[in-house]
This record gives structure tokens, sequence and C-alpha cells, in this order.
């Protein structure tokens, strides 16, 4: 992914292509793929799912497509957040 800002532009890649194109980046975060199709006008969604990731301390990055939701979360606590999503995922 790239985005243009007029601050600069941000790119979204795989470390492996970071690392051999030699580009700096700030960090390493993993990609969780909601698996639920989610209405691009729906209110309150994410909201849920990015909640319950900062009550436990993890930061989110999300990028809305057309068939899913896509997360970005520290690389670090991607299996904690997986866990915490299946809670949440598991509720009536």
């Amino acid at each position: 992914m790239l985005f243009r800002e007029k601050e600069g532009a941000t790119i979204v890649v795989e470390r492996k292509i970071a690392d051999n194109a030699k580009l700096k980046y700030a960090g390493a975060w993993a990609m969780i793929t909601l698996d639920v199709h989610s209405d691009l006008s729906a209110v309150g969604f994410l909201a849920v799912v990015c909640g319950k990731l900062a009550k436990n301390e993890i930061s989110v990055n999300a990028v809305s497509a057309y068939y899913h939701d896509h997360l970005f979360v520290p690389f670090g606590k991607r299996k904690k957040a997986l866990k915490l999503l299946k809670e949440l995922s598991s509720k009536k």
C-alpha cells in the first residue's frame, strides 16, 4: 500500500521486501485480516474491535477494504491480539 500525504509517503510492504530494497522502517507490524465480510458503511464495528485491543494496550492501525478489515498490530503483540479477537468473536 502507498499513502501520499503532504508530509511524505508511507509505504506498507513485507519486511523482506523492505530489507532487500534497503528501506528504513519504523517497526514491524503483523497484518490480521478479519474474516467477517464487513460493510463499508457499518457504524461502530471497528470501534469495538479496536477498543478491545486498546484496553489491552495493543495499538492498531486499521485499513478497510471492500470485503474485509485488515488490522496492523505490533509484531510482538500479534499472538495476544489474535487471542483477544477470538474471544471477541466468540461472544454472542
